[in-house]
């Protein structure tokens, strides 16, 4: 099994298409179980955020894996294969490893450095374990990224500035200090919605509203923020909007507007109807300005070349644990052809030698084995040494072939480039 990863994010596809793509927390586990109908998928995990589809999965053939997430995920966007190819990337085995933890630091994240990201993934990484759609192969890479993204924010300076999406947003809505005292509605009770209630709150922005399509949850985010909750959209009151919700359609029209207001739109889908924008005192900000911002301002100054190191050091550790992999079952094989070939001798000294007793014939049996583990031992230990070094994939081959031996074929780990497509 190998790995793969095919996704769509914001550094390679405009919102509309983002959109198309975009998976809520309800529409993960059919998704999941479309992609595991695959002859080629083992094993699968989505990560739908609001700048990112992507499809972490085990797979048993680059080709075939690739060609059926691509059709999955292409149906959900409504669009052929081929349509969706050129806002799509590929990252296979290594380069999927590595891809998994850029993710998981924030370093591919559109605010650098971003920890939200890291709840994104185990949240991701929680409903793929509920759907029994991870095998041994995602659940170490989820494991390892998890704790990879963890050591990069406790070891460097990657999100010293805070930022966030929520933040970076706001910033851009409001330059700093100019938050305080202003009476801001939070649209959506998520954790997009909770985080940006928690930074209007720590700005001084005030009083704070907050609705949502569920009542309670509304309320219990209300009473954490010292926020009122609304019982429906109400945007008289207020002349600063943060929306973000998992609606597949519009939550702000036309006719909620009833005067000058910024909307801080980050939901994907849009929540905010396109003809809002043209509205008499209407600004809105939404993931294509803020993508745009951020790209011509570079993102943040933050220690990228440290990260960038503890990558590549935890990318080689797992390369380790996927060469183990790949080594265990060739030692079974060979350790299988060793009791194979006692068994046969076994049975030839039987037919020869007749007149032996049961117990002379269990002595002989289990001196044979005894002399042939002892034989096994130090060359199987040293294989599995030599596999976790830098090219040590050569060694089971080098044993499959030396004692020809059947071993079943489960994706060895192949060094290939990343593929765009």
């Amino acid at each position: 099994m190998n790995l793969l990863t095919v996704g769509v994010s914001h550094r390679t596809a405009p919102v509309p298409v983002l959109e198309q793509l975009a998976a809520s927390p309800g529409d993960v586990p059919d998704l999941l179980a479309d992609l595991l109908t695959g002859e080629f998928i083992g094993e699968a995990l989505v990560l739908s955020t609001c700048n990112r589809v992507e499809v972490y999965a085990g797979v048993s053939g680059f080709h075939g894996g690739l060609t059926e997430i691509v059709a999955v995920l292409a149906r959900r966007a409504g669009c052929t294969p081929t349509e969706l190819a050129p806002y799509a990337y590929v990252h296979y085995d290594t380069e999927a490893v590595r891809h998994a933890y850029r993710v998981a630091t924030g370093l591919d994240s559109m605010v650098v450095g971003e920890a939200q990201i890291l709840g994104q993934l185990r949240d991701a990484y929680a409903v793929a374990a509920e759907q029994d759609s991870t095998g041994r192969l995602l659940h170490e890479l989820m494991q390892q990224a998890l704790r990879v993204g963890k050591r990069a924010h406790a070891e460097t300076g990657i999100d010293r500035a805070g930022q966030s999406i929520v933040s970076a947003a706001l910033d851009l809505a409001a330059p700093q200090g100019e938050l305080a005292g202003r009476a801001a509605l939070v649209v959506g009770a998520g954790a997009m919605g909770a985080l940006a209630l928690a930074t209007l709150r720590r700005a001084g922005a005030g009083p704070l509203y907050v609705t949502n399509r569920t009542a309670d949850r509304a309320t219990r985010l209300a009473e954490l923020h010292g926020a009122q909750a609304l019982p429906a959209l109400d945007l008289s009151t207020v002349d600063l909007v943060v929306s973000a919700t998992t609606s597949r359609g519009y939550v702000i029209g036309p006719a909620d507007v009833t005067g000058p207001v910024t909307i801080v739109d980050l939901a994907v889908p849009r929540d905010v109807d396109p003809a809002v924008a043209a509205l008499p005192g209407v600004r809105i900000i939404d993931l294509e300005l803020l993508g745009a911002t951020l790209r011509d301002t570079d993102g943040l100054a933050v220690d990228r070349a440290a990260v960038e190191v503890i990558v590549e050091t935890e990318v080689e550790a797992f390369r380790s644990w996927l060469r183990g992999l790949d080594v265990a079952p060739t030692l079974a094989a060979l350790r299988g052809r060793a009791d194979q070939l006692v068994e046969t001798e076994l049975r030839r000294l039987a037919q020869r030698r007749p007149e032996l007793t049961a117990e002379q014939r269990a002595d002989v049996a289990h001196t044979l084995h005894r002399v042939v583990q002892r034989l096994l031992h130090q060359p199987t230990v040293r294989v599995r040494e030599l596999a976790a070094t830098p090219g040590g994939d050569r060694y089971p081959e080098l044993l499959r072939e030396l004692f020809d031996l059947d071993v079943p074929s489960s994706g060895p780990l192949t060094e290939i480039p990343e593929v765009e497509s």
